[in-house]
């Protein structure tokens, strides 16, 4: 655990919840009420508005804009483009999850595509998608991890971590065992979490939402992108202690309860997360 690290993060839910920032979801449909959910349990208010004709506006009023291509059609696909501009010209923080990278060539193009026109500001995505993006890998399985990138040396992974991180100008993040957390030049480590986490739809797009909730109200968008990479582990740890034995369902209903119970007691004490 870094002190120094933590001291900042578990300051951040009580921030949340005196701001209840707005956070404008153009999102995964197979997972938009869990994003939903999990946005309102940390204390923020959702807004899942995904038209052309709206995104813009809407946009405009938000504290942060995630964009995730779960479900990929031309028309969100236009609304990502237009929000993505539109936030990035008010300074308003976006977080770019490219699900399913690697898996086909219209998602590529897509994922691409917002790297390119939108810039976002946090691109948060799973080894097998960081590493496609990055070029060193074409071994996504649909949205999950395959099981050659879960082998590839941490240390390789880290670097292309921070060269994406330095090309692009985001903080990248790639979830895995142990999540790397870059902005090209500091690297921050999180090993909060649990292996029943991938037994239920969503948690990684929840885990983009609490991402865009902290990135809204940190001044440090490698801070604020651990803190919510790092709060889903930590309620993933303790929702399996409460109720892992009863099964996927239970341990869905723990897992919302425990981030709406964050605290900054509970990240002081149970943090996994360190500078390298």
């Amino acid at each position: 655990m870094n002190n120094k690290i933590t001291d900042i993060i578990k300051e951040y839910p009580d921030i949340v919840r005196a701001k209840k920032p707005l956070i404008h979801h153009i999102t995964n449909y197979v997972t938009v009420n869990d994003c939903a959910n999990i946005t309102l349990a940390a204390g923020a208010s959702p807004v899942m508005a995904d038209d052309p004709e709206e995104a813009e506006d809407i946009v405009s009023l938000a504290a942060a804009l995630v964009i995730n291509m779960g479900t990929l059609n031309k028309r969100t696909i236009e609304s990502m483009i237009k929000a993505g501009k539109a936030a990035k010209k008010k300074n308003i923080p976006v977080i770019f999850d490219p699900v399913g990278a690697g898996a086909g060539t219209f998602r590529n193009e897509t994922a691409d595509r917002i790297l390119n026109e939108v810039k976002p500001s946090v691109l948060k995505g799973n080894v097998s998608e960081i590493l496609f993006i990055s070029g060193v890998s074409a071994g996504a399985k649909g949205v999950d991890v395959s099981d050659d990138d879960k082998n590839i040396n941490e240390d390789i992974i880290r670097e292309k971590v921070m060269k994406l991180a330095a090309d692009t100008g985001c903080i990248v993040a790639a979830t895995g065992e142990k999540d790397i957390i870059s902005d090209g030049k500091r690297v921050i480590y999180v090993e909060n979490g649990h292996k029943m986490m991938s037994d239920i739809t969503g948690t990684g797009c929840m885990t983009t939402s609490l991402t865009a909730v902290f990135c809204s109200i940190s001044n440090d968008l490698l801070l604020g992108t651990a803190a919510g990479i790092m709060c889903m582990g930590l309620a993933g740890e303790r929702a399996f202690a409460l109720a892992g034995q009863y099964g996927s369902g239970s341990f869905r209903t723990a897992l919302l309860d425990e981030v709406y119970k964050i605290s900054h007691g509970i990240i002081g004490e149970n943090t996994k997360i360190f500078e390298g």
